[in-house]
């Protein structure tokens, strides 16, 4: 009798993934015609130019790089709840884009199909990459056109099955993906929307702060609501909530400032933010980062509802102070207030009153205290000063009770940790194995 279920589950699973299939393959068809599909002609220096001030604004090299590797030669392990991605090479080698025309790209940003019609992964971000449009789709493969070829051939995908099937991409597709180039909205002023052009479509930022379904999915580009990063052991806070990340009521100079440079005032950049600001935003001109800044302070604001708090223990909270003072208090100060360099800028941030501390997921705090990491080096900040790690240093229970300290002391009487809340942070952001 089991054996007679898990056959009709399997034949139920494989009827409902065929079905996906099928909408998905009637919705873009996958030898559909892209839009434009006259003959390319030679790019100008202007377009290739544009398209590499786009390619930075997306940050293709930031997950088209292998730690070590050459620049845009995929490789890249990025870790989902599925398994891993392994990121394509975007070099004009045979193993890359040697032979693609720009229908060919245009086709893989818009339907996320890749030359051979192949279904790419969401890893890449689908969602977001549809919304560009095909000008700016050509200037981006004009530029990669022109870089030089590595010859890196594609890393296959470690997925678990099911989910590197091509029944289940089309499965995934037809629930989560509605191809469409950006439409702008007619209530909304022009910076306004090229703000939310380039935050919903290049700069892919959905991509880390949207909330995801049991299968990966969103509720489109401009979903913000934050969550967890599985596999980097990071959380992404929400961009709608300014106890999280939203930035509705800092002054626009101050967003600028940190968009560009990763630093302003108390709040500076970390993790894979750190990366993203360095990677992408900091290349943003003043045009786009007028309007990129427009866009994220006119988000809709939404409170984040906070789990129920661990109960205070007054002698977890004297050892976390103990602790402060020793390894903490001679660069965040105190009383969390920070300390500023010669030139004065902030060296070291302040607690006192960061939003990272308070955050009801007390997940990137720990993350920080165990790996340590650095701000990015900006033109406008080239010399961020860095946090060691502690994690040969503290054990579990120091972990909890520093961190327990740093929140009730600077992050507004934030919830405390016990030692299971740690190892649970821990485990869950470390992604499923």
């Amino acid at each position: 009798m089991k054996t007679l279920l898990r056959l009709l589950l399997a034949c139920a699973l494989a009827t409902v993934l065929g079905c996906a299939a099928l909408l998905t393959w009637q919705r873009h068809p996958l030898g559909a015609p892209a839009a434009g599909g006259a003959a390319a002609a030679p790019p100008s220096a202007e377009q290739v130019a544009r398209g590499a001030y786009l390619a930075a604004v997306g940050n293709c090299a930031g997950c088209h790089t292998a730690r070590g590797g050459s620049r845009l030669a995929g490789g890249r392990a990025i870790p989902t709840p599925f398994g891993t991605v392994f990121s394509s090479n975007l070099t004009p080698d045979a193993t890359g884009l040697a032979g693609w025309t720009p229908d060919d790209f245009w086709r893989a940003l818009h339907f996320g199909l890749g030359a051979d019609q192949r279904l790419l992964v969401p890893a890449h971000p689908l969602t977001n990459t549809t919304l560009v449009t095909r000008d700016d789709a050509d200037a981006l493969f004009a530029w990669l056109s022109t870089q030089p070829a590595v010859a890196a051939p594609r890393q296959p995908h470690e997925l678990r099955w099911p989910y590197g099937t091509a029944l289940a991409q089309a499965a995934w597709r037809a629930l989560n993906f509605r191809p469409g180039v950006y439409e702008a909205d007619p209530t909304r002023d022009a910076t306004w929307n090229r703000g939310a052009y380039l935050t919903q479509g290049l700069a892919h930022c959905s991509a880390c702060h949207a909330a995801r379904n049991a299968l990966g999915g969103d509720q489109g580009p401009a979903d913000f609501r934050g969550g967890l990063l599985a596999g980097l052991g990071w959380t992404a806070p929400s961009l709608h909530d300014p106890a999280e990340g939203g930035v509705q009521r800092w002054p626009d100079a101050t967003l600028q400032r940190w968009l560009r440079t990763g630093h302003a005032g108390p709040h500076s950049a970390v993790g894979p933010m750190a990366e993203v600001v360095l990677g992408s935003t900091s290349a943003l001109n003043e045009r786009d980062l007028a309007a990129m800044s427009a866009y994220l302070r006119q988000l809709p604001e939404h409170t984040v509802a906070r789990g129920p708090a661990t109960r205070p223990d007054p002698r977890r909270r004297d050892r976390g102070a103990a602790l402060y003072r020793e390894h903490c208090a001679s660069c965040h100060g105190a009383e969390g207030q920070g300390r500023s360099d010669e030139a004065g800028a902030m060296a070291y941030p302040a607690l006192a009153g960061s939003r990272m501390v308070a955050l009801a997921d007390a997940t990137n705090l720990i993350r920080l205290i165990e790996r340590g990491g650095f701000g990015p080096a900006t033109a406008g900040h080239p010399q961020p000063y860095g946090m060691p790690p502690f994690a040969g240093v503290l054990d579990i229970d120091d972990l909890a009770a520093l961190a327990s300290h740093v929140r009730h002391s600077f992050g507004g009487g934030a919830s405390e940790l016990d030692a299971v809340d740690v190892v649970r942070l821990k485990s869950t952001a470390a992604g499923p194995r």
